[in-house]
């Protein structure tokens, strides 16, 4: 699961980018349609990588590359170019794109050369997170416990991947919602408990202390070592 930001003003395209991106591959997307739009969240919004038309209503998506880069922005970014246009692409890639794609594209595609990015990003990622009996696979989106698959819905095996992804670290409700759910959705932080509490249910043994633990005041934790009690 990551968080991407995909700049495009063609609301059909974003609009089928955002539901395959959401739904397929789990992650939390948000849709701006202008660079100065996309200038603005990168420096508020931590994302994981940037899929950028180069074609803009008010400025190129070469500035915007050129200038986020600039300012020390290290994300991935994926060009979206015109059909047949060798120098937008090499444009691209020169102002600091590290992909490009032509239109029009289907977006298994693009899934797929964003998930090498991202891979390519964080190389000593694993392709499997295990916390004692509970093991979680990105790649074939699945989360079993002892042997046995959970079934979780989207927005459950996000949150799930985000805190086996950073075990024994507290989260606010606030960082969740921002890491783990779209910028402009009407999540709150009710909605954090509500699916941390559903997410409890299915992984936590009858019995025990729930492995994601509340902390007063604090927020939430993903704790990697069985405790007796609070």
């Amino acid at each position: 699961m990551a968080k991407i930001l995909v700049v495009e003003d063609d609301g059909q395209l974003s609009a089928v980018v955002r539901d395959w991106l959401s739904h397929k591959e789990k992650h939390a997307v948000d849709v701006v349609e202008t660079g100065a739009e996309a200038l603005s969240r990168l420096q508020t919004v931590t994302y994981d990588a940037v899929i950028l038309d180069l074609r803009l209503p008010d400025m190129s998506g070469l500035d915007v590359c050129r200038q986020f880069r600039a300012a020390g922005g290290q994300l991935p970014i994926i060009m979206l170019t015109g059909k047949s246009k060798l120098h937008e692409k090499t444009e691209g890639l020169d102002s600091g794109a590290d992909d490009y794609l032509t239109k029009p594209f289907h977006p298994e595609e693009l899934a797929a050369r964003l998930r090498a990015l991202l891979r390519r990003q964080s190389p000593v990622a694993t392709k499997q997170y295990r916390i004692g009996s509970l093991m979680l696979e990105p790649n074939s989106l699945t989360v079993s416990k002892d042997g046995n698959r959970l079934s979780l819905p989207p927005k459950e095996f996000a949150l799930l991947e985000f805190f086996m992804r950073h075990p024994d670290q507290v989260f606010s409700p606030e960082a969740l919602m921002e890491r783990v759910w779209p910028s402009d959705s009407d999540a709150s932080p009710d909605t954090v408990r509500v699916h941390i509490k559903h997410l409890r249910s299915k992984i936590d043994t009858e019995g025990q202390p729930s492995m994601i633990r509340t902390l007063h005041r604090q927020g939430y934790k993903l704790e990697s070592t069985p405790r007796s009690g609070d």
